[in-house]
């Protein structure tokens, strides 16, 4: 029998989560965007070491956060350096879920110029998530003319 080099279930690219909390956390996502746990294993007193959450057909991992972590929660660092971006099949409905379950809304969704409807919205812990549904095949040269005038109406407002 031989081993995968990646496990089945598994994708090649994982988000691993470091959150303040990570119980509380995995409330929140079970409730914003229907997460199922697949692992949780407890850590020193009433922490979490590491959980997988299944989301949709992907995993996200989390943990509360350790002194020897290279991750930090994103309240610890100031602020956070990356989205989770998901797609969805029903952007508003998962966006309303998201904000009804305690998420800050720091996108209202709406219609981009490259095929995607778009929003995104802040978790209780401080990680930005950003939650599309994909409803146009753009053209390359119509996803340029849209660029172009998509930067102008930025430059204007």
């Amino acid at each position: 029998m031989s081993v995968q080099p990646v496990p089945e279930g598994y994708h090649t690219l994982t988000a691993y989560l470091a959150v303040d909390d990570a119980a509380a956390a995995i409330d929140f996502y079970e409730r914003a965007l229907g997460a199922k746990e697949r692992v949780r294993m407890a850590g020193p007193g009433d922490s979490v070491m590491h959980a997988e959450l299944e989301i949709g057909d992907s995993l996200l991992m989390l943990s509360d956060p350790f002194p020897q972590a290279s991750t930090k929660p994103p309240k610890e660092l100031g602020g956070t350096t990356a989205s989770i971006f998901v797609y969805v099949e029903n952007v508003d409905e998962l966006y309303k879920q998201a904000v009804d379950a305690g998420a800050t809304s720091t996108m209202e969704p709406d219609d981009m110029f490259w095929g995607d409807r778009f929003a995104s919205v802040q978790d209780p812990f401080g990680h930005s998530w950003t939650i599309a549904t994909h409803v146009e095949d753009v053209p390359p040269e119509e996803m340029e003319k849209r660029s172009e005038a998509f930067m102008s109406q930025m430059a204007t407002t």
